[in-house]
């Protein structure tokens, strides 16, 4: 009976350092928010030329270097625009479909779409200034 007692409140307790000893709760982040993955064409319709928002459409692949560089990257600078811009990742192998449709040659290619055409384009890593640059000409400011 002790070592039941013993060990639910060994269970009970949180480990220090896990996420419920400081009062966080898994969630998702306004910038997780602003940033999603596209699951299939109409998903891409409804969500990135369907919206009242301008879109930033990062074409990428998993096997990708600078792709791995320039995502993050991405993702930080569109959370701090909170909402005015959201932040579509399509994969080009899942998706080879709309790969070809905005005819991406080479990855990591992103769009900046508003009203479902392109208005913008760039092939290639950036830097966080070029990056500021092309959000902030999306988004008029």
């Amino acid at each position: 009976m002790a070592q039941r007692l013993a060990l639910q409140r060994l269970l009970s307790v949180p480990a220090r350092g896990s996420l419920a000893s400081h009062g966080r709760a898994f969630g998702t982040s306004a910038g997780r928010r602003s940033t999603f993955n596209v699951q299939d064409g109409s998903d891409f319709q409804d969500r990135v030329v369907n919206s009242p928002k301008p879109v930033v459409v990062d074409f990428h692949a998993q096997w990708c270097g600078p792709c791995k560089i320039l995502g993050p990257r991405l993702e930080k600078l569109v959370s701090k625009l909170e909402g005015k811009v959201l932040m579509a990742k399509v994969d080009i192998d899942d998706h080879t479909d709309l790969a070809i449709e905005y005819e991406v040659s080479a990855v990591p290619t992103v769009l900046a779409m508003k009203n479902g055409d392109v208005v913008d384009k760039f092939v290639g890593i950036k830097d966080e200034d070029q990056l500021e640059a092309f959000l902030k000409k999306l988004i008029g400011a």
